[in-house]
């Protein structure tokens, strides 16, 4: 791992481009403590988006501020993590990375096509298919001067996670020295 490694790793994008997935693999592959964004919202965010309904940024602050503090717990802990969180808006971004430069972005990018055929195979999971479209209406791409790596989920996890890897410039943790799990 290289000095100027990511203490956190954020993996951001629409609903079903495979942020869990990708950030539990990503994260188990650094030994990294992973963290599924998901996990912190308030009950009645889970509640309003089962219903179809989107949520609205003032719905969106507290669980952008929770994942921003684990963030920040978990780092003054010692401890590197991968966090997956849509971050659909660079604002929301601001706030989970709050001027921190050892907090990377990982967007997953990919057709709504694409992404649209995997939800419809997706079975139990809070986030129904019709607001995927309100996703990518909401969507802003990480800029250049987020420092962003954008990786395809066209290709096999395995490749992805090698991908992100290799755009980080870390090792895996079986090859690498004083990872943190």
């Amino acid at each position: 791992m290289t000095a100027s490694a990511p203490f956190a790793v954020i993996v951001m994008g629409v609903s079903g481009s495979g942020k869990s997935t990708i950030g539990e693999a990503l994260a188990k592959r650094l030994s990294w403590r992973y963290e599924d964004g998901d996990k912190f919202h308030p009950a009645g965010n889970v509640a309003k988006m089962a219903a179809g309904q989107p949520l609205t940024d003032e719905d969106r602050w507290p669980w952008l501020r929770a994942i921003a503090d684990q963030i920040d717990r978990l780092s003054a802990a010692g401890v590197r993590s991968v966090i997956a969180c849509s971050a659909l808006r660079r604002v929301y971004r601001d706030i989970l990375v709050h001027g921190r430069q050892d907090v990377r972005l990982v967007y997953l990018n990919g057709s709504q096509a694409l992404i649209a055929d995997r939800l419809s195979r997706r079975k139990g999971h809070f986030m129904p298919q019709g607001l995927l479209t309100s996703q990518f209406t909401t969507l802003e791409p990480p800029t250049a001067d987020e420092h962003p790596v954008t990786v395809s989920i066209a290709a096999p996890v395995k490749t992805i996670v090698d991908d992100v890897l290799r755009q980080l410039d870390l090792k895996p943790a079986s090859t690498a020295s004083g990872g943190t799990a």
